[in-house]
């Protein structure tokens, strides 16, 4: 799995196997930032880390760099569980990938999706934002084909923390349902 935060949504994915709900192994969990919490997650759970940080040699070629730590572990999917880079066709050209991203399909890709969805709301704009899981076929942001995706309605009282909650708890559900989908796939049996 890829991380670049907190791994919440990895720690999820680790709490579903241990409890015999999803039936996969992580292999490897690698980070672009040495602090992500993420890290010690894995660490916690057995799972062998990798920290890999982009050097002076540009996306493409750290992108090369990371599809060969990532091989090198002999996995089938590559998970993004709060990965905040956009991948070149150096890295999903090699490997199967799927993305979490907290919203709707099609609406506020990149970063910051929880917290622009909430100011649309605001101004009367949403009445509902999302959690989607999608493949991630090319160097696309957020706009990969949709394996699963569920609403996550606002509430009248909503603050923003109130609804990221509800989004992060959405998300937990959601990527090991989307996981499981995908494992259930032939030739597929490892997460990286």
């Amino acid at each position: 799995m890829l991380v670049s935060g907190n791994g919440s949504n990895l720690q999820a994915v680790l709490d579903a196997i241990a409890e015999g709900r999803l039936n996969a192994t992580v292999a490897v969990v690698v980070s672009n930032r040495a602090s992500a919490f993420a890290l010690q997650r894995a660490s916690s759970s057995g799972v062998p880390t990798v920290v890999q940080t982009r050097g002076d040699d540009g996306r493409r070629a750290y992108d090369a760099q990371l599809a060969a730590t990532v091989s090198s572990f002999d996995v089938d999917l590559v998970v993004l569980a709060g990965w905040d880079r956009l991948l070149t066709s150096e890295f999903v050209g090699v490997h199967r990938v799927i993305n979490l991203h907290p919203a709707k399909p099609g609406c506020y890709p990149g970063l910051g999706a929880i917290e622009r969805c909430f100011e649309a709301w605001k101004k009367g704009d949403e009445t509902a934002g999302g959690v989607m899981v999608h493949h991630v076929p090319d160097e696309g942001m957020d706009d990969g084909p949709t394996i699963a995706w569920e609403e996550v309605p606002f509430e009248p009282d909503d603050t923003l923390n109130t609804f990221e909650e509800r989004v992060h708890a959405t998300e937990h559900r959601l990527i090991v349902k989307a996981v499981a989908e995908v494992l259930s796939l032939p030739d597929v049996r490892h997460l990286r």
